[in-house]
This record gives C-alpha cells, sequence and structure tokens, in this order.
C-alpha cells in the first residue's frame, strides 16, 4: 500500500496523528487497507469461511474491498483507485460547507419533504442550488441526510417538527453520496476505465440499487455512479439475506474497523444477525 499511496500507512493508522487518518484522502485507503487485512487474518484463521463465502457487500468505500475480495479487481490497481476517489472527494468537500447528519425518526417521518423545506431554508439565505438529501438509507426509520451545512442546521433545530427523535452531526468533511461530489465523478470515471475489471467470482452486492453486479461494465458503471448517489444500505441487507421461509440464515462476518454494520444489521435483520461476526485486523483475540 506504501508504494501505491507515497506514504507509510501502517504507521498512520497505528500512530497517527488522528486527525490525519480522518482526513478523507487517508482515511478511505485506510478503511480499504484495514478491511482486506481483516480478510487475510480471517482466512488465515479460519480458512473455511472464506472458501465457503458465497456473496459480498461493502459500505461505500467497502464496495472496492468487497470487489476485490470477489476477484474483480486487482488489490493495487483497486487501492490507486480508492487514492484518486478519496483525493477528489476530499477536494470537492473543501469547496463547499457541507457535511452529513444522521438522523433517527419515526413511522410518521417524511424524509425528503423535511430535504426541501431545508433546501427552501438555504434559498432564502441566498443560496444557490442548495444540496439537502438522504445520502444513506442505514435501516428502518434511520437515515443519513446530506448537503449544504446551513441545510442541517436547519434540520436539527426543527427536528420535532419533522418528528425526528435524534440527529447528529458526523464527523466528516463533505456530502458525500450527493450531487456535491460531481467533481470527483471525472477523476475516478478515468482512473477506473484503464482497470482490467473481471466478473466477480463470488455475488457482490451494489450501493446503488442493492443488487448484484452483473458484468464488468456495469461495476465500472456503478462505482462511478456511487460517488454522487445515496448508499441503498437497508436495501442491500433485505436483497442480501432474502430466502424462503424456513430457510438458514448463513454466517456474515463483518471485516475491517468497526462494528457499525453489526449494529445495523443487528436493526435491519434480527435473525440474520445472531450468526454475525466481527474480525479487525489490529485486535487481538479474545
Amino acid at each position: 500500500a506504501e508504494k501505491v499511496l507515497g506514504y507509510d500507512l501502517l504507521s498512520l493508522c497505528l500512530e497517527g496523528p488522528r486527525e490525519e487518518l480522518d482526513r478523507t484522502q487517508h482515511c478511505q485507503p485506510a478503511v480499504f487497507v484495514a478491511s482486506l487485512a481483516a480478510v487475510e487474518k480471517l482466512n488465515h484463521q479460519q480458512p473455511k469461511v472464506v472458501e465457503s463465502c458465497v456473496a459480498a457487500a461493502g459500505y461505500s468505500v467497502g464496495e472496492f474491498a468487497a470487489l476485490v475480495f470477489a476477484g474483480a479487481l486487482s488489490f493495487a490497481e483497486a487501492l490507486y483507485a480508492v487514492k484518486v476517489r478519496a483525493e477528489a472527494m476530499q477536494k470537492a468537500s473543501e469547496a463547499v460547507p457541507s457535511g452529513m447528519l444522521s438522523v433517527i425518526g419515526r413511522r410518521e417521518t417524511n424524509y425528503k419533504f423535511a430535504c426541501v423545506e431545508a433546501r427552501k431554508h438555504c434559498e432564502s439565505l441566498g443560496i444557490e442550488n442548495p444540496v439537502c438529501d438522504i445520502s444513506n438509507y442505514l435501516f428502518p426509520d434511520s437515515r443519513v441526510i446530506a448537503g449544504h451545512l446551513q441545510a442541517l442546521k436547519f434540520l436539527q433545530e426543527n427536528a420535532r417538527k419533522y418528528y425526528f427523535t435524534h440527529t447528529k452531526l458526523l464527523p466528516v468533511s463533505g456530502a458525500f453520496h450527493t450531487r456535491l461530489m460531481e467533481p470527483a465523478v471525472e477523476p475516478l470515471a478515468e482512473v477506473l476505465k484503464s482497470i482490467e475489471i473481471q466478473k466477480p467470482l463470488v455475488c457482490v452486492y451494489s450501493n446503488v440499487d442493492g443488487k448484484k453486479y452483473m458484468q464488468s461494465k456495469h461495476i465500472q458503471k456503478l462505482l462511478v455512479k456511487q460517488v454522487v448517489s445515496p448508499v441503498h444500505w437497508e436495501q442491500t441487507m433485505h436483497s442480501l439475506y432474502e430466502r424462503k421461509q424456513g430457510t438458514e440464515f448463513p454466517y456474515t462476518y463483518e471485516v475491517g474497523p468497526g462494528k457499525q454494520l453489526g449494529a445495523v444489521l443487528r436493526k435491519c435483520n434480527l435473525k440474520a444477525w445472531k450468526q454475525y461476526d466481527h474480525v479487525d485486523a489490529v485486535e487481538e483475540e479474545e
């Protein structure tokens, strides 16, 4: 990874400084490499798990790791694409004061209506073409809304009106998975054109539509689209675990830093979560 990136990723991950690691341009390659390192660890400890794997999915940049795991992309080329994507998204973030707001709602919450009103509020402040959209579908009654900071502030101040039970600004630098990331589209599209993409050996599900990738052109197209489209993670979980009544659920492994996807799985599908495990590249095993 160091050769591809031009800096010592391992020492940045292990020693920090934290604020450097949290920067989009470093954070994305770090998540990608740490996820695949966790796969290697799992393969070393329980090779049967990796051999019998039937499907993979990755959240946002994790999709690149899932595609490497499935044999669709080579490690070095995918890492280079992630580097280009991360740097372009960092640059796009710096161009507009924007962010992401995690929202927990209720059954009667209308997220789209809330976004429309937040955009109108931004227009009243003189912001042209304001952005405020759902950028991540996490689990029932939970979304991430991304866009101009003024829009997110408006939503926080009017949380009760929109039946939001909880809101929290995420520690990210920009409105990922919205059209504010459009400047990152071209650089990523260019690099993906130069990479050889194979048909995945196991099913990989796309963030853009929650469906399986069918062939390499499809992968190339949707990885670019993903940068400016919402992550349909809840829908992906439904596709992934769809099975006939009475069929057993497979084992699920979350590989890489953090257990957020496990927490989301628990809210999406409790039965599937009962066979969930987490593997981190650096944690000592219990």
